[in-house]
């Protein structure tokens, strides 16, 4: 069993929340858990934030997801994938 996860920094998050949100929306049916964190406090938005994806489907939608989303400026993304056959037995 593997889990793929995908991490993304949004810089000027004021400047590109939108694109961000647009390119996510357009690929949401691979995207079976969102988590976004931000330094926020009452008074101030924070100019940075976080998203984390656990991903499902086919590794070449997931691959393209991700293309798409690394070509937005102030945007960084990575992909992790995590397996239980990657742990060591004990």
């Amino acid at each position: 069993m593997e889990k793929t996860v995908m991490i993304i920094l949004v810089g000027k998050r004021k400047d590109t929340a939108v694109s961000v949100q647009k390119v996510l929306t357009g690929w949401g049916h691979l995207i079976k858990t969102r988590l976004g964190i931000h330094d926020g406090t009452p008074d101030a938005q924070s100019d940075v934030g976080l998203i984390v994806l656990e991903l499902i489907g086919a590794e070449d939608k997931k691959d393209e997801l991700f293309r798409k989303i690394s070509l937005l400026p102030d945007v960084n993304a990575k992909v992790v994938k995590v397996g239980l056959d990657d742990h060591p037995a004990k």
